[in-house]
């Protein structure tokens, strides 16, 4: 087997294609040849050491991988060598062959591709957490979506269409505005990559003038720093914040925004979600997979790599060039 190892802290080209032993799964897990490995923007933090999760090294980065299981061990139910499955692994991803915890993987629904299921659960089990049980976005309402066109947030915006929202979706250049209007976003507000005070006024008349007398009843914050306070600013009353994350630095909110508004600032952590409410989470995947059946959702693939070439993908993560997901190919 081989894996693309971050063997010291660093951007992705610190990173090593490396021959491995083989491996073989304990008690509780399975292992999967893997096909498919999702990227996503926390696997650029994890291998700087700017993560949550800080893995002893060395190790690969890739949090959802898809592929299909060929041995099984101890004391595992439910899965059977040959079956094709979807696995939220944290990290260790990108890899030709991994072991994972039984209670990590599902099943790949029938006529979804590897490609597909790779990209599929961190994105939308994201977002519909997030819109679904911590915001509770009711149909009709304005839901404004920052970062629109990375992977959580095209899938917000599927996701926002589908729960009966105007969706109004928030990005930084121009083929990003029409990809996000491509996924059904009703309207696209571009905003500079600079965010001076001036530039968080001119966003701010921006969001109200998109979003109509009432404000936006639920945001998406997907990128953070000093583009946070001009949404806020923006909010209905009694709006929900979620905060997703923060690739332009975590923002510093006057506080008394929220009382004006008497909004709310939400967080959403949906990774650890999936551990302290296992049926919540399960429930959400089987109504994201009927989604999905009824062509409501499909991952945008925007970018195609060898897995050997992973750094390539996350230095596409990284500068923001990325329209909706990129997807490492096992060789």
């Amino acid at each position: 087997m081989h894996a693309l190892l971050s063997t010291a802290a660093g951007g992705p080209e610190t990173l090593e294609w490396t021959e491995l032993h083989d491996a073989a799964p304990k008690k509780g897990e399975v292992r999967i040849a893997v096909k498919a490995a999702g990227v996503n923007f926390p696997d650029t933090l994890i291998i700087r050491d700017l993560y949550q999760i800080k893995p002893p090294r060395p190790f690969a980065p890739g949090g959802e991988v898809s592929g299909i299981v060929d041995a099984i061990g101890d004391g595992v139910s439910g899965f059977a060598v040959g079956d094709k499955v979807i696995a939220m692994t944290g990290f260790g991803g990108f890899t030709t062959h991994i072991c994972a915890q039984a209670a990590t993987c599902l099943k790949m629904p029938e006529g979804m591709s590897f490609e597909d299921a790779a990209c599929f659960v961190f994105t939308y089990g994201t977002s519909h957490y997030a819109l679904k049980n911590r915001a509770e976005l009711k149909s009709g309402e304005t839901l404004l979506i920052l970062g629109a066109a990375g992977g959580v947030g095209a899938a917000a915006i599927e996701l926002g269409k589908a729960a009966g929202a105007r969706v109004i979706a928030a990005v930084s250049s121009q083929d990003k505005a029409e990809f996000c209007t491509s996924l059904g976003a009703d309207e696209a507000i571009i905003y500079p990559r600079d965010m001076d005070r001036a530039a968080q006024k001119e966003l701010s008349a921006q969001i109200k003038a998109a979003a109509g007398p009432e404000g936006v009843h639920v945001a998406y914050d997907a990128v953070g720093g000093d583009y946070a306070e001009p949404v806020i600013r923006s909010m209905a009353w009694g709006g929900r914040f979620l905060v997703v994350g923060f690739p332009a630095g975590i923002p510093a909110i006057p506080l008394n925004l929220t009382l004006l508004k008497s909004c709310q600032i939400v967080g959403v952590f949906w990774g650890a979600s999936i551990y302290r409410d296992p049926a919540g989470h399960m429930q959400n995947m089987s109504e994201i997979f009927e989604m999905y059946a009824k062509g409501q959702v499909q991952p945008r693939i925007s970018a195609r790599f060898p897995m050997q070439d992973g750094a390539q993908a996350l230095e596409m993560i990284s500068d923001r060039k990325v329209l909706g997901k990129v997807v490492l190919l096992a060789p």
